[in-house]
């Protein structure tokens, strides 16, 4: 029989209260997530990203939420306008680290 996968609440506080979430990322002490909260009957979409203390809890480092979903495609078009610059950087860096690599072999 599989293990069960035991899924960890998202730290959140309230009045918000977690209707569901996906977790993006969550390593080395970090975690990112997006999640679909409510507070005070409305409903929200928010990022987060958590890190842990060494308390062994998750404390809120950023949070970016959107409330209205007349924005999304604002924001979206927004952060899909920077993506290219992204893109560019990490080819540089991969091309940097495979010539330093390179020349360490040599």
């Amino acid at each position: 029989m599989p293990e069960e996968i035991i899924r960890e609440e998202v730290p959140i506080v309230a009045p918000l209260v977690a209707l569901d979430y996906i977790t993006v990322t969550k390593a080395a002490g970090w975690w990112l997530a997006v999640v679909l909260a409510e507070a005070r009957g409305k409903k929200q979409i928010g990022t987060y990203l958590w890190q842990k203390k060494q308390d062994g809890k998750w404390h809120r480092k950023q949070k970016f939420t959107v409330h209205n979903p007349k924005k999304w495609p604002v924001i979206r078009e927004a952060i899909e306008k920077f993506l290219p610059q992204l893109e560019a950087q990490a080819a540089e860096e991969k091309k940097k680290r495979e010539a330093e690599k390179a020349a360490s072999d040599t």
